[in-house]
């Protein structure tokens, strides 16, 4: 529909600045552009806050927004990269076990971090939870594909089946991790699992962000690729692409993104499942103009569901998890209908 239009990006762009401006100006406590632009002169000159209003942009409202942002981008540029990879339109993170996994590997570290040896918090520090969680969401991500993957044939339906094992597998551990825990460990892995930016930090914004830039810029390599492999495996290899190292660095890449992203602000789903599909619908399905546009407009998305997290019940918060599950879900039958796939008896690709 929008494919070949000079000004769809440019209008992305113009929205993300203003949905930018509108998450940090409401909430809580009202914040005004002025405000905004005082406290970051004052940052800029080494400066303290001057008042209330500053303070709260600048160490609470803006990393959040920005998190936000970012984390949209990351679980929408992931599900662009697993569709590609598996060929098929109804493909995201959380279906092939990814979330779950990672879900896990942080709970563990949730339950468990009490009896590690000071040695190694010291070491790993802030790292502790996205690295167990990239371990976790690697490990099932990697279950799930060696078992969908048979006779040179991805079965969707053995490939869904099998991620809602993994997902149930690993929900049934972060489940335990929480039978085990203490009250206050186990109040963190509940509310970590519903997905919450209210805890968001610049040190998170930093490590999620770093990750992020250099995940898109390879990804972006990728696409090209990722367009030939809608012929096939078979006939991408005659085309020149090394379709065994293709798949294992898309994994790669999209465990790095999910994981760290989950490790941080919790289990966040169908963002890596409606963005990309909606974008192909409207720019069709060129991987080169889909990553960006994705990334785009997850940020916005992601951001618009954060708000009505804050603003719906303030002063009190939904988990922004309920959010996307909520709009997401019916969204996603839409979709299947949409393209048979529900009227279908089976389907896969060779």
């Amino acid at each position: 529909m929008y494919r070949n239009h000079k000004y769809f990006f440019p209008v992305l762009l113009i929205l993300l600045v203003l949905v930018l401006l509108t998450a940090i100006a409401f909430g809580a406590v009202s914040i005004a552009v002025p405000d905004m632009f005082s406290a970051i002169q004052n940052w800029v000159h080494g400066k303290p806050p001057s008042n209330i209003y500053e303070g709260v942009f600048l160490q609470i409202r803006l990393p959040r927004v920005l998190l936000c942002m970012i984390t949209g981008a990351v679980l929408s540029v992931s599900g662009v990269l697993m569709q590609g990879l598996f060929r098929n339109p109804i493909v995201e993170p959380g279906l092939i076990g990814t979330s779950a996994g990672a879900a896990f590997g942080a709970s563990l570290v949730f339950v468990l971090s009490a009896g590690m040896s000071k040695e190694i918090q010291q070491i790993a520090g802030p790292l502790l939870v996205p690295l167990f969680a990239f371990a976790g969401g690697l490990l099932a991500t990697f279950i799930v594909y060696s078992l969908a993957k048979g006779n040179k044939r991805m079965d969707v339906t053995t490939l869904l089946l099998i991620g809602i094992a993994v997902n149930a597998v690993g929900l049934s551990g972060t489940g335990f991790m929480s039978y085990i825990a203490r009250d206050p460990q186990a109040r963190s892995i509940t509310f970590w699992n519903l997905g919450t930016f209210s805890g968001a930090s610049w040190m998170q914004v930093w490590i999620t962000a770093g990750i992020a830039a250099i995940v898109f810029f390879i990804s972006l390599q990728y696409a090209k690729q990722l367009n030939t492999l809608v012929l096939g495996e078979e006939e991408a290899n005659y085309a020149g692409v090394n379709t065994e190292k293709l798949k294992t660095r898309i994994m790669l890449l999209n465990t790095a993104m999910v994981s760290v992203a989950t490790a941080f602000v919790g289990v966040i789903s169908f963002m890596g499942l409606i963005v990309p599909h909606v974008m192909r619908l409207l720019i069709g399905g060129d991987n080169k103009k889909l990553l960006p546009a994705s990334m785009i407009t997850g940020a916005i998305l992601l951001t618009l569901a954060d708000m009505g997290a804050r603003l719906l019940l303030a002063p009190a918060e939904i988990p922004i998890g309920i959010i996307t599950s909520l709009v997401g879900a019916p969204i996603f039958v839409v979709l299947l209908k949409r393209t048979n796939i529900l009227n279908n008896k089976g389907g896969g690709h060779d």
